[in-house]
């Protein structure tokens, strides 16, 4: 198979190497996303999916807008039989749908219907899934609404971050885009619909989404603790000022009071909701570094009372 691979994060940087490494597979050209300053210093850098191409030693195309009129006779003229896309970051015009024979190809970070958008992983362990998975699909003018191809089942570990569930999924994921491909060659897969009666949402995640509500109960908080890693992350506030912190729940303790307090002789624990009790292991407080949590104590001293927020 002829095809185009579309892709700009580490995440499809896996399955660039994969179809790479395959003999049936022939990859005409990369579409990535345009170079960004990153980092601190703002440093021109490539995306890690034009690194991998270049590294393959594959044509590399970089459109502002893949939606620009110039774009398309480009992509047809690559006459290829599949476009592969993952994590892009665009959205595709509908009318580049049909130029290649199979379709454009997805790979998404959940089991469709259940999770679309562009945080799919972030709000699964967010929200306390034990059980995730990826779906290829062909991707129609919706969000993530396109007919389902294959799919696979994952489980999501009790402490697993959002990094790590990414780069086990960007792995697995790479051989089920190349069966894809060969199943759609072959004719053996038989696309089927999404019920949309089923369909939950992930949207992007913003800054105040990591603001922890200390009247959820503890399990919750670790979730989303571990969901929003690295960004926006966990953060709350103290005397004043926000500061990022981390933790896990602690068993075995009755917390009564607001929710919030901060208790404990020789923990640093805080009062959730529904009882519960958090151990901070680590606080970050705004404009320093990350510390151990019994140290930060040891330096803010919190007094009877005092409270996050």
């Amino acid at each position: 198979m002829r095809l185009i691979f579309c892709g700009t994060p580490q995440f499809a940087v896996p399955s660039l190497n994969f179809l790479l490494a395959q003999r049936d597979f022939e990859i005409a050209a990369v579409v990535t996303q345009p170079d960004r300053p990153r980092g601190r210093g703002q440093e021109i850098s490539f995306s890690p999916v034009k690194q991998a191409a270049l590294d393959g030693g594959v044509a590399v195309l970089q459109p502002e807008k893949i939606r620009a009129p110039e774009v398309q006779p480009q992509l047809e003229a690559l006459s290829a039989d599949a476009i592969v896309i993952i994590a892009y970051g665009q959205i595709i015009p509908a009318r580049l749908l049909n130029i290649a024979k199979c379709g454009w190809i997805n790979l998404h970070a959940s089991l469709l219907p259940k999770y679309r958008g562009a945080a799919p992983i972030q709000w699964a362990i967010a929200n306390g899934e034990s059980v995730s998975g990826l779906t290829t699909m062909r991707i129609d003018a919706g969000m993530d609404t396109g007919e389902i191809l294959l799919q696979e089942e994952m489980r999501i570990g009790a402490a697993e971050t959002t990094p790590e569930l990414a780069a086990r999924m960007a792995e697995a994921g790479a051989p089920l885009v190349a069966a894809t491909l060969r199943g759609l060659l072959a004719g053996t897969i038989t696309p089927r619909a999404q019920d949309r009666s089923l369909a939950t949402l992930a949207p992007l995640l913003k800054k105040e989404d990591g603001r922890i509500d200390w009247s959820r109960p503890a399990r919750e908080i670790y979730d989303r603790m571990r969901g929003f890693a690295p960004w926006p992350g966990a953060f709350t506030t103290f005397r004043g000022r926000n500061c990022q912190v981390w933790g896990e729940p602690e068993e075995g303790v009755a917390a009564t009071g607001e929710a919030g307090d901060i208790f404990g002789a020789g923990m640093f624990l805080v009062r959730c909701g529904a009882g519960t009790a958090l151990r901070l292991t680590h606080v970050k407080p705004e404009g320093g570094s990350r510390m151990l949590a019994v140290d930060f104590a040891h330096g803010a001293r919190p007094q009877p009372g005092e409270r996050f927020v």
